[in-house]
């Protein structure tokens, strides 16, 4: 077998387009006799024909140097397999390690995210060698109900998820005890048939954090049955003195509670129905709500048309339309109409209900230019704005996410008190909602436009507006005047200077 794989072999050859030389450096192949066995050549012979499937020329660049790195620390052991398959993976892994601690080259990287926060990950070697061992895996023949990690599309019912977040897969393999694994997977798969699959996945969160708590604090039970009052009040009083407060607390312990108690009814742990009460749920933190100033708004309107023109039309019709960013996102190409001369949109909520509003003609002529740009570029789709690499879902969240940070951090965008913007999409319909306010419309007709079911959460949009809260305060001050300017008679020469400067 020729133990050289050229560039040209793999599939990204043909999109590379004119890489600079340095990026390829002075050979144009793979060596692939850097490897002692032919069964280990023929393995990554197979992984960069798959991977120069995936991704670009310039990154199989980067990874024929960690390929190097690792046969280098292959050099390390004499007596190795023929195969990849012949260690588990982890002991490819240590291997790796003790080669990195002799080379000084350091098992993580920082990097800042576009939260700017700093985060750690796996040095680029360590995750090479782990995707190529993930790679060369026998393919998982069992069901799919008895493997650590589901594939939800193999399932064969229905996933109740929200288009914008594409879940492909469920990882069990962070709850580190084997009993309570198998447990819980009976009680997801138990959950997944009437919850979405975003409860679904904070369930296991909650779960993964209970089983992480039980390893640290060196518990030792393999089974839910063995979960008792007295070790639930241990770990209640774990996440409340542990640093993390409000809602996600609550919501872990409630989210602990409805796999528990599915677990106790499938497999007859009566105990586990009961085991909490009403007050292990810790109150939640009133959040302070809050929408963009005008001069916020001004600010970010002006750089937002520096996105891409299609996600720039995206954010500017979230903001005239006031609509949650998930109902943005899913608005059909079929969504406007016209009824009695007025211009109809059918807003699809992906949390609620359908309604229809009315809209201006320039927000029309907006949303049926970037219908026409959606039509040009993937053909006729179901969606008005499409994830570029599958037409038929609709734009994912993060995509427009991380792009809108990235502008935000490369421009050096900040709010009124200096604060960088986060991406807060929400923040526009609020601002939407506390303009309607402003404009004196009544409580049912801005519900309606808000596409709220009554007018329960209007009072929020109304505290919100400064306008509204300078006009109150006036109101109240004008009465405390005459209250006084009543009862000056009688007060003194020195109080007489208040009804003067009245």
């Amino acid at each position: 077998m020729e133990n050289r794989l050229y560039y040209w072999e793999l599939a990204c050859y043909g999109t590379s387009g004119n890489l600079p030389q340095r990026a390829i450096g002075k050979s144009n192949f793979i060596d692939l006799s850097l490897l002692p066995k032919e069964t280990m050549r023929e393995e990554y012979r197979r992984y960069f024909l798959y991977r120069g499937g995936q991704v670009s020329l310039n990154t199989i660049c980067h990874e024929k140097a960690y390929y190097k790195q690792v046969c280098q620390a292959l050099q390390l052991r004499k007596n190795i397999p023929d195969s990849f398959l012949g260690w588990q993976p982890s002991k490819w892994i240590e291997l790796l390690k003790i080669w990195m601690l002799q080379n000084g080259i350091p098992f993580y990287k920082e990097k800042e995210t576009l939260y700017g926060t700093i985060c750690r990950t796996d040095a680029p070697v360590l995750q090479h060698l782990k995707r190529f061992l993930r790679f060369i895996q026998p393919e998982d023949m069992r069901p799919e109900r008895e493997k650590d990690i589901w594939a939800l599309k193999k399932l064969d019912i229905p996933i109740k998820e929200n288009p914008i977040y594409k879940t492909e897969t469920l990882d069990f393999t962070g709850i580190l005890q084997e009993g309570l694994r198998e447990e819980v997977k009976q009680a997801i798969f138990l959950h997944i048939k009437y919850e979405k699959i975003g409860t679904v996945k904070r369930e296991l969160t909650s779960i993964r954090k209970f089983s992480g708590y039980l390893m640290e604090k060196g518990v030792k039970i393999n089974s839910c049955a063995d979960v008792d009052r007295d070790l639930l009040e241990e770990y209640l009083v774990y996440i409340n003195t542990n640093g993390s407060f409000g809602r996600g607390n609550s919501d872990d312990i409630l989210k602990l509670r409805a796999v528990l108690e599915s677990i106790g009814k499938l497999y007859g742990y009566s105990h586990l129905e009961s085991l909490f009460i009403n007050t292990d749920i810790p109150p939640e933190v009133q959040p302070v709500f809050r929408a963009y100033s005008d001069e916020e708004l001004k600010r970010l309107n002006a750089h937002i048309t520096k996105l891409d023109i299609q996600l720039a039309r995206c954010m500017v019709i979230h903001q005239m339309l006031g609509t949650r960013i998930s109902d943005t996102l899913t608005l059909h190409t079929d969504c406007l109409s016209k009824r009695n001369g007025l211009d109809i949109i059918r807003i699809d909520q992906v949390k609620t209900r359908t309604f229809e509003k009315p809209i201006s003609a320039e927000l029309v002529a907006l949303i049926q230019k970037a219908i026409d740009c959606t039509y040009d570029q993937y053909g006729k789709t179901e969606y008005i704005f499409v994830d570029a690499k599958a037409p038929s879902r609709p734009l994912q969240y993060t995509t427009i996410k991380h792009k809108v940070l990235r502008l935000i951090k490369s421009e050096d965008l900040r709010d009124d008190d200096g604060k960088l913007f986060q991406f807060s999409s929400h923040m526009f319909r609020r601002s939407y909602g506390v303009k309607l306010t402003e404009m004196h419309l009544d409580d049912w007709t801005i519900a309606k436009l808000l596409g709220h079911k009554n007018i329960s959460a209007v009072k929020h949009y109304r505290k919100m507006s400064n306008q509204l809260l300078a006009e109150e305060t006036r109101k109240a001050r004008e009465q405390q005047t005459r209250i006084l300017l009543a009862n000056l008679d009688g007060w003194g020469e020195e109080y007489e200077q208040i009804r003067q400067d009245d």
